[in-house]
């Protein structure tokens, strides 16, 4: 095969990579959802999302990644299973520590979210009441609106398995 050739080959790979990752995202989104998913929608949620996550690593960039790991474990929580929530979550965190400078603000919001969340389905109310503490706190440093209300309503969405105390209000 000459070097033109795999260098087509290469491009071709990369752009069915570039769709899929987004496509994929949004598969897991609708059924994250869909209030009445079966346990095969279950299963193709949990596998979207991790095909997702594939597909962004070999594509993506850091802010892609971040938002990768974010998923899988709003999948987790979603599922119940806070172990593997919580270590996706914890994930996350790493990334949104490490690659800072490369994330919007809103990112920070949803990782201390997702690891609120994850702590609260693994059952460690105190490490999920922090996290939800630390959750409140950097949305209300989201700086656009729009981007804030879209947090705001996730933050409120599911389950808080007991621990939110109520409390969803970005608002000071």
């Amino acid at each position: 095969m000459t070097d033109r050739a795999q260098h087509q080959r290469r491009t071709v790979s990369e752009n069915v990579q570039r769709s899929f990752a987004p496509a994929l995202n949004a598969v897991t989104w609708a059924l994250l959802q869909n209030k009445q998913r079966s346990t095969a929608d279950n299963e193709k949620m949990l596998y979207a999302a991790f095909a997702s996550a594939f597909h962004y690593l070999e594509t993506g960039n850091h802010a892609d990644h971040q938002r990768a790991e974010w998923l899988i474990s709003r999948v987790y929580s979603t599922l119940g299973n806070g172990r593997e929530a919580v270590r996706h979550a914890n994930r996350c965190l790493e990334l949104t520590e490490q690659y800072a400078a490369e994330l919007q603000d809103y990112d920070r919001a949803f990782a201390c979210e997702a690891a609120a969340r994850a702590n609260a389905v693994e059952g460690d109310s105190r490490a999920a009441e922090k996290y939800f503490r630390m959750a409140i706190d950097a949305g209300r440093k989201i700086a656009d609106p729009d981007h804030r209300k879209q947090f705001e309503a996730e933050f409120r969405g599911g389950d808080w398995y007991g621990v939110a105390s109520g409390v969803f209000s970005l608002e000071a």
